[in-house]
């Protein structure tokens, strides 16, 4: 007598099979010579979806029939769970829904099962299933998605490519997910190896991002809860809305020396002559940013010094730290340099010097003018030239002589206070000849990228989970790591839901 047909004796793939000529059916018929080439877009990028989900639908279903006759011959290893115990009974008929980028599929699979132990399912190790719903592929849609605008933007990326099979709390609880691993994966990460001529450059700034109430550190919160108490219109000149939570960003970049003059960075009054054009400043290599609201200061700042110190282990290069002349900054940088014993070079932002040096050239001379614009050149190019000491007392002696006013004068005392109080991290001469970056253009651009552009939208109040996601995989996005990081973060994925046996004597810790 001639067996039966089993489920494997048919044509697995006779849906998709079927639906592929539905397809082409449609498109080789007479109403389908009439389209335009948008409804044939828009025809082909639904039913080449469904087309697409029914292929993966089909293989799974192909996998899950194998397995079942691989139980029912009684062929196959003893399965053991996580903790070490056999689980000696197999029951068919087990299926989880996945979501994909194609759409919704069902997942059938043996469960091994045994007393008092929960069931394990081989099959969901072998395709490396999630822990809940949604695909690995559908995550990395969101999480890109995620990263570059809004979550409601985000959220209707998705559904258009991929049909309503994501929420957008889901949605944010994805990101938060992705970024369990990015400490871990650039624990593993080797820097690219690099000349000891070369300079290594460190920059820290603090950029603010503004929060819900509850995400607020307490002195914030405290503040804010104390200013809403008192029902006022409009706030004070110069006082802070108390809503803003700030985030630390660091960065350190490779530099080729590009030694200049002061007259490459500050042109003379009336503009160049054209026979000494200026020469080029350095230009960043290999730069990795990193940047927390989560961490204080201190361990980002200790983090971009073991990336700094990871790319030069024995301290060969000459290292120079840009700041914006913060105390609190420069007093954590000392603290960590001092911690390593490495010796730095510590700079001032030019450009911040330069804001002080133009708002005391305004008064003693009107904006906008020739006498305004010479002032300031040639205070900026004696600073340049390592004579910062003598430019203060200069502009004092000044005021002192021409009898300023109270309100005049207050813009250059802090011109002098800044100067004086700084004179260590003003030795632009040494710099320029050594063709040392003068400028935090890097870090601010940092700021700008990975909070200004995403967490600084307009109306945007966040958590301070989904803020600290985003932040970080900006980062990854922006030092060029997203494949690899996701590829990484993947591998620890698999190995916290499917630990082996001997996973048992010890505990991950990425």
């Amino acid at each position: 007598m001639a067996p039966y047909d089993t489920q494997l004796t048919a044509d697995p793939f006779a849906r998709s099979l079927s639906a592929f000529e539905t397809l082409t059916t449609s498109l080789s018929g007479g109403n389908a010579t009439a389209w335009t080439h948008t409804e044939l877009e828009e025809y082909l990028d639904s039913a080449g979806r469904e087309l697409l989900r029914l292929l993966l639908q089909d293989h799974l279903d192909l996998r899950a029939a194998r397995e079942k006759e691989h139980v029912r011959s009684g062929a196959g290893p003893v399965v053991v769970g996580p903790e070490g115990r056999v689980r000696p009974w197999r029951e068919a008929g087990h299926s989880r829904w996945l979501a994909t980028v194609f759409g919704m599929v069902r997942v059938s699979r043996v469960a091994h099962r045994g007393r008092e132990v929960g069931n394990v399912h081989p099959a969901d190790a072998v395709l490396s299933l999630p822990a809940g719903r949604h695909s690995t592929g559908l995550r990395r849609l969101a999480v890109t998605e995620a990263v570059r605008g809004s979550f409601d933007q985000a959220h209707d990326a998705v559904e258009r490519r991929c049909g309503n099979v994501l929420g957008k709390r889901r949605l944010e609880e994805l990101v938060v997910a992705a970024a369990v691993d990015v400490d871990g994966f650039y624990r593993t990460l080797i820097p690219v190896p690099c000349s000891r001529d070369m300079p290594l450059v460190v920059q820290v700034d603090g950029k603010g991002v503004v929060m819900r109430p509850e995400a607020l550190r307490e002195a914030t919160r405290r503040a804010a809860a104390k200013a809403a108490s008192g029902h006022r219109g409009r706030l004070a000149p110069g006082e802070k809305p108390n809503r803003k939570r700030m985030a630390t960003v660091a960065c350190v970049f490779d530099t080729r020396p590009a030694p200049r003059r002061p007259h490459d960075v500050i042109h003379p009054p009336g503009g160049r002559s054209g026979e000494r054009p200026a020469r080029p400043r350095p230009r960043a290599e290999n730069k990795w940013c990193t940047a927390s609201l989560v961490r204080p200061p201190e361990q980002v700042i200790a983090d971009i010094f073991d990336q700094a110190e990871a790319r030069d282990p024995k301290h060969l290069r000459p290292w120079v730290v840009l700041v914006d002349g913060a105390r609190h900054q420069l007093d954590l940088i000392e603290a960590e340099t001092g911690r390593r014993g490495v010796a730095v070079h510590v700079l001032l932002d030019f450009v911040h010097v330069a804001e002080y040096v133009w708002a005391a050239a305004h008064a003693f001379h009107k904006p906008g003018t020739t006498e305004a614009e010479t002032w300031a050149a040639d205070h900026l190019t004696a600073i340049l030239s390592g004579h910062a000491a003598r430019a203060a007392a200069e502009m004092t002696a000044q005021a002192e002589g021409e009898h300023l006013s109270a309100s005049r004068r207050e813009a250059v005392d802090a011109c002098h206070r800044y100067l004086t109080g700084h004179l260590n991290q003003l030795r632009y001469d040494t710099a320029l000849a050594r063709g040392w970056p003068i400028a935090t253009g890097a870090v601010e651009g940092a700021c700008r990228h990975l909070i200004a552009d995403r967490l600084d939208i307009t109306g945007a109040r966040w958590g301070l989970h989904g803020a600290e996601a985003v932040l970080r995989l900006r980062a990854v996005v922006s030092n060029g790591h997203l494949d690899t990081y996701w590829r990484f973060h993947l591998a620890r994925e698999h190995e916290r839901l499917y630990p082996t046996p001997e996973q048992r004597t010890y505990t991950l810790t990425a």
